[in-house]
């Protein structure tokens, strides 16, 4: 990860877009692997290629115009199946 600053300054860390969506897919991938008991192994295998499809060519679509939108829209689809905004971590709770 590059870091940005002076030499007078606090560094802070510049993160690539294409990581944060690259691991949220990850987590939409995993998310469908957890429910593979509720979905036929044809529904699983095609979702899993569409991630990786889109995983494959995620730098070109953050370079592309518009490709924020494109990837955020995909995130949503994704979603749609996995239910992974809905899921929640016990350990992120006090």
């Amino acid at each position: 990860m590059a870091r940005v600053g002076s030499p007078n300054r606090l560094s802070v860390p510049v993160c690539d877009p294409a990581d944060f969506y690259r691991q949220e897919f990850l987590r939409h991938r995993e998310c469908l692997a957890k429910q593979r008991e509720y979905f036929s192994e044809r529904a699983i295998g095609d979702a899993d290629r569409a991630l990786a499809l889109v995983l494959s060519q995620l730098k070109e679509l953050c370079e592309k115009d518009g490709g924020d939108q494109l990837i955020c829209r995909l995130l949503r689809t994704f979603n749609a199946v996995t239910g992974l905004s809905s899921w929640s971590d016990p350990k992120q709770f006090h």
